[in-house]
């Protein structure tokens, strides 16, 4: 049974930042590429990153790029978002999630991920 439990998701304020954790239990967290989507109330769920399983290989979307950066520590089984200058479309809630076996560049496409976990809201205030 793989768990993935998200953490630091809060209230801010616009240009503030925030670091998302997400850990990983239940499954060789090396053989897993790792993605963060979001969603925000009325909207579809969208990519926001993703990171290969142990070349550090990221895929970001242009909504982001500059801002968020995705990372991993294997030691832990662990993945991060960093969220810079946060603005208020970036408001929703954020989900990490699991691409069992996927080698090379992560990909962006939701129906790839296997495993959710059960979100963490950020809600940016202007």
């Amino acid at each position: 049974q793989v768990q993935l439990v998200e953490s630091g998701g809060g209230l801010v304020q616009a240009g503030d930042s925030l670091r998302l954790s997400c850990a990983v239990s239940g499954r060789t967290f090396t053989t897993c590429a790792m993605g963060w989507f979001r969603q925000a109330p009325g909207k579809e769920r969208e990519f926001v990153a993703a990171i290969s399983r142990t070349l550090g290989i990221t895929s970001v979307a242009d909504s982001v790029k500059g801002r968020f950066t995705v990372s991993r520590d294997n030691a832990k089984n662990m993945v991060y978002l960093q969220m810079n200058s946060l603005r208020p479309e970036d408001t929703a809630v954020y989900y990490c999630a699991v691409d069992p076996g996927r080698v090379g560049v992560p990909t962006v496409r939701s129906s790839d991920y296997d495993y959710w976990g059960q979100g963490t809201q950020v809600t940016v205030s202007s």
